[in-house]
Parts: structure tokens; C-alpha cells; sequence
């Protein structure tokens, strides 16, 4: 088995209480990855596109997987999918939807504007775990990501 990376992850979540969620069960799956958020998808763009609180690289790294809600406030995940694919520096970026969301409606349409994976998220927060570490596996240790470009 090869060694796993370091893998930087943004989760794009508006609600506290999943964010904090998803951070305990990271630490749970035992990924060792670097979790950050924002909480909509204006500051998810602010992020990416190295703008605002986040024009410092060095502070905010490029993520080599984003886990995005669909449903926030300002920008929705549906509008943040179309504007990450419409930029150039961020089409490789693997985006996957994790929203409470299994509307047939909405699943089409996220892979549809560009979602690399679309998963609902489970109700436990045992399910959550076990979601994550596969999750991490399979993006740490099956696909071979693309090259961050330069920044």
C-alpha cells in the first residue's frame, strides 16, 4: 500500500453544528487531513479565487478536495459547481456535494453543472465517520488527483 498524503480538504457548510460534525469525524476516520470551511458559497469563491480574507496563499492553500453543501445562503453549492467550472485555474478541483439532499432533481443537476460525486450524508454520526474515512481513502489512496497548479 503507498503512503497516504497529506491531504488538504474546504468544506463549503453554512450550519455550525454539521461543521463541527464533519471536523469530529475527520478526526474519528484518523485521515490526519487539513479541514477548513467557509460558510457560503461567496466566501467559498473568496477562498478559491485567493480574494478578500483570503489573498494569502499561505493561509489559504488550494484544497485537493472540496466537500460541498448545496443549500447556502448567498451562493448555493449549484451556483458555486457553475462558477468553479468556469474558471480555468479551478476545473481540476474535485468537487463533492455532501448535502442532506437525495432529490433526484438535485443530483442530476449537480453532476450535470460539473460535481465530481454526490453524497447524501448520513444521519449517524457513526455513519458520518465510516462516510469519511472511505471518502479519504478513495481520494488519498485509489484516483490520482491532479497537480495543484501554481499559484
Amino acid at each position: 500500500m503507498k503512503p497516504i498524503p497529506h491531504l488538504t480538504l474546504l468544506c463549503a457548510e453554512d450550519d455550525p453544528d454539521d461543521r463541527l460534525l464533519v471536523q469530529d469525524a475527520l478526526d474519528e476516520s484518523h485521515l490526519g487531513s487539513d479541514l477548513r470551511f467557509v460558510c457560503d458559497g461567496e466566501e467559498l469563491m473568496e477562498y478559491l479565487l485567493h480574494e478578500g480574507a483570503y489573498a494569502d496563499p499561505a493561509v489559504s492553500p488550494r484544497p485537493q478536495l472540496l466537500l460541498l453543501d448545496l443549500n447556502m445562503p448567498r451562493m448555493d453549492g449549484r451556483e458555486a459547481i457553475a462558477r468553479i467550472r468556469s474558471e480555468p485555474a479551478l476545473r481540476t478541483l474535485p468537487v463533492v456535494v455532501l448535502t442532506t439532499s437525495d432529490a433526484r432533481e438535485d443530483v442530476e443537476n449537480a453532476y450535470a453543472l460539473g460535481a465530481n460525486s454526490y453524497i447524501v450524508k448520513p444521519v449517524s454520526f457513526d455513519g458520518l465517520v465510516r462516510l469519511l474515512a472511505e471518502l479519504g481513502r478513495y481520494w488519498l489512496e485509489v484516483v490520482q488527483l491532479p497537480p495543484a497548479p501554481l499559484q
